[in-house]
């Protein structure tokens, strides 16, 4: 009995926490920030409130914070990094934007600005973005694997197509023939030889077993072309 109450009377020494500031509480004091020039400050105070709460932190950025300043991108990258991790898509998407505005040769918002647009179903939207990372950095994993893949199965699915079209031919003459062969060439030129270029450079960076099976089946295809 007198251990547990030694066990309480320390407990009631110790000091009671600081209570959760409210993201209302954390923008007055972005406000404060911005007024002195303390930008770092502010955008430290700024992720804090979107953690506190979003939407009111959101509201500020739209109302409160002037577009053409300095910090503004700072803001609006904090908010597309909180609504990924949310999984809210649509808004995640709407602040990459905003951030690239700004800054738009920033291959880390590119790439995450290229996931949001597949999340949201935007594939080809997707697929130029990616194209924009590669010519800032030729050797991004992220992009070339998506890149590798993307022109991989668009291979696959018009290799699909032709052989269905040429099976429905009963008696098939030189020229539907030599039409079928042109078209699997067309093909491998078009998107199984960009298939293999992008992920060729997977492998320079990163020894991905997926992207060498994958070449060696392009590889396979390429010989039977001969």
């Amino acid at each position: 009995m007198k251990s547990l109450t030694l066990l309480f009377s320390l407990f009631l020494m110790l000091p009671l926490p600081v209570s959760a500031q409210s993201a209302g509480e954390l923008l007055q004091k972005v406000s404060e920030a911005l007024s002195g020039g303390k930008d770092d400050y502010a955008v430290s105070l700024f992720r804090q409130s979107a953690d506190a709460g979003v939407d009111r932190t959101e509201m500020f950025y739209w109302t409160n914070v002037d577009k053409n300043s300095e910090v503004a991108p700072r803001f609006a990258d904090v908010l597309a990094a909180h609504y990924k991790e949310m999984r809210n898509y649509d808004k995640a998407y709407l602040f990459y934007k905003e951030f690239l505005q700004r800054h738009p040769k920033d291959v880390p918002a590119l790439v995450s600005c290229a996931e949001m647009e597949m999340m949201r179903g935007q594939e080809k939207d997707a697929l130029k973005t990616y194209e924009k990372v590669l010519m800032l950095d030729a050797d991004n994993l992220q992009a070339n694997i998506f890149l590798g893949n993307y022109y991989y199965l668009q291979a696959e699915k018009d290799k699909k197509k032709l052989e269905e079209d040429y099976k429905k031919i009963t008696s098939p003459t030189r020229m539907q023939y030599a039409c079928y062969r042109n078209g699997l060439f067309d093909v491998f030129t078009n998107s199984y030889g960009k298939a293999k270029a992008y992920l060729q450079r997977v492998l320079q960076v990163f020894p991905s077993m997926e992207a060498g099976n994958t070449l060696e089946k392009i590889k396979k295809m390429e010989l039977e072309l001969k």
